[in-house]
């Protein structure tokens, strides 16, 4: 019997005090859910770069990778 109540049909009418606003162009929403995202991050990764305050030593680059000398060829293990 709750089912019968809760059925999408009484969506159709309004509630008191529903006064929803004009919809979002198509610019509007790509601009909310698609720009916006995509600018935040590169904000957000920009300031994580910049403001980077870790030391030369602990960054892995091609730089400070020690590497063994390698064993000469007469050499027996």
């Amino acid at each position: 019997m709750m089912l019968l109540m809760s059925s999408p049909a009484l969506a159709l009418t309004r509630d008191d005090g529903d006064d929803p606003g004009t919809g979002l162009r198509v610019i509007e929403t790509l601009g909310l859910f698609v720009v916006a995202p995509i600018a935040l991050f590169a904000v957000i990764a920009g300031l994580v770069m910049v403001l980077d305050k870790s030391h030369e030593a602990h960054r892995v680059t091609t730089r400070n990778i020690k590497t063994r000398p390698k064993a000469e060829a007469g050499s027996k293990a």
